[in-house]
């Protein structure tokens, strides 16, 4: 669930075995954030840093804010603008899957890894986001 867009159609969830994982690493690093990786060497998946840890900037898009039961805080979602721009149409589920976590991401020594499973947004939903403002990392907002 998210709250920083109102009752605009959700851009980002988790799914259950996320939110076990999501609960594990609160309790062990305190407040958490994500940021979708852009691919290269993180292949794409959502890496989990605790909160601040990682500096987003002007050209970091908030994709929503997770509200997970049993943790306190919500967990920002960033994504870069750029990738944005090609996922703006998209539905971004965080999941979690047996593995090893990419780089920094905190899970890497839980023996999971976050990914990404996606759809595209209905029409309807489509049409509800359209020309709406997304939050920037440097609290301005903009239409994309």
């Amino acid at each position: 669930m998210s709250t920083i867009y109102g009752t605009l159609p959700l851009r980002i969830e988790t799914a259950p075995a996320a939110n076990d994982l999501i609960r594990t690493l609160t309790k062990a690093h305190g407040p958490l954030m994500f940021h979708q990786s852009g691919g290269c060497c993180d292949g794409s998946a959502p890496m989990c840093y605790t909160a601040g840890e990682f500096r987003v900037g002007g050209a970091d898009v908030l994709l929503g804010e997770l509200v997970i039961d049993e943790v306190e805080e919500p967990i920002k979602v960033w994504i870069s603008l750029e990738q944005f721009e090609y996922w703006k149409h998209t539905h971004i589920t965080i999941d979690a899957v047996p593995g090893r976590g990419g780089g920094f991401s905190l899970e890497t020594p839980e023996g999971q890894r976050f990914i990404i499973r996606s759809r595209l947004f209905t029409d309807e939903e489509a049409l509800e986001l359209a020309g709406q403002p997304v939050r920037l990392g440097n609290g301005e907002s903009k239409v994309v």
